[in-house]
């Protein structure tokens, strides 16, 4: 079953939204080579407890960290732990936070040090896609138009990989509600989307094959190819002429602006 927010409802959810980027704002500011991702994590957990919030995904269905760290080939659902971050990486970072009675979700991919440019230009084209499907939801639109949005511009670029496991979803007083927003997909096809509806996107697309595994550990999905892959998350109310964009990137990229370990998506080169 949908759950249709209320004007009220959206607000609060953008709250918890907000945070969300104000806590990857932190992240931002303070990732650097030799860090562990386990810092990452203790460090997001305070900023959100600091606010009056929880974390979304501690301890939900048993995972144990406050953010889901990311690097390089791994898609999504990195557990955070000792593994140091190395010049060079890509360190994909989701998180939640839930207060006053609903969840808000973002992700955001970093571009540590000397990253390849084939890596840093899917950065950017997997963003690029992220706003494409923003794009999309409208009132009256299908989900289909969102997955179509990303798959189409993704496939284009290069033939790079969209996965199909994992998909975006609803969001509000759960984290993950009806309906699933796919990557992929055809036009015209899937719920007919209305406003209030609140829905989190989040391409998650490959410099290879779109295959991906899951590791020993239960919850990492890492690409079967062993290629990079980024990922975007916003989560959006849909609107009755545009998309309501209910988290932001805007803190999270003047501290990535700010950081000497950090570059970003517009430092490519064409090849």
């Amino acid at each position: 079953m949908i759950y249709y927010k209320t004007s009220d409802e959206v607000e609060l959810i953008r709250k918890s939204s907000l945070l969300v980027g104000k806590t990857l704002a932190a992240v931002a500011a303070a990732i650097k080579p030799g860090m562990t991702t386990l810092e990452l994590d203790t460090l997001a957990e305070t900023v959100i407890r600091d606010h009056g919030a929880v974390p979304s995904f501690k301890g939900y269905n048993g995972f144990p960290g406050t953010l889901c760290v990311s690097v390089n080939e791994q898609v999504v659902h990195g557990i955070p732990g000792n593994r140091v971050i190395q010049d060079g990486d890509v360190v994909s970072v989701d998180c939640g936070a839930f207060m006053n009675g609903f969840h808000g979700d973002s992700a955001y991919s970093f571009l540590v040090g000397n990253v390849p440019a084939a890596a840093v230009r899917l950065a950017k084209v997997t963003k690029e896609s992220l706003y494409l499907g923003i794009g999309k939801a409208v009132a009256g639109n299908r989900i289909g138009d969102i997955s179509h949005a990303i798959q189409s511009y993704c496939e284009t670029q290069l033939g790079y990989g969209v996965v199909r496991e994992l998909v975006g979803h609803g969001i509000g007083r759960e984290l993950h509600e009806a309906p699933e927003v796919p990557n992929f997909g055809t036009r015209g096809r899937g719920v007919q989307m209305q406003e209030g509806l609140v829905i989190a996107i989040e391409p998650m697309i490959n410099l290879g094959g779109r295959q991906v595994v899951q590791e020993k550990d239960g919850w990492t999905i890492r690409t079967r190819d062993n290629k990079v892959s980024m990922h975007y998350e916003h989560t959006v109310a849909v609107g009755k002429e545009k998309a309501d964009i209910l988290s932001s990137f805007e803190e999270i990229e003047e501290a990535v602006s700010k950081n000497e370990y950090l570059i970003t998506t517009e430092e490519v080169t064409e090849q």
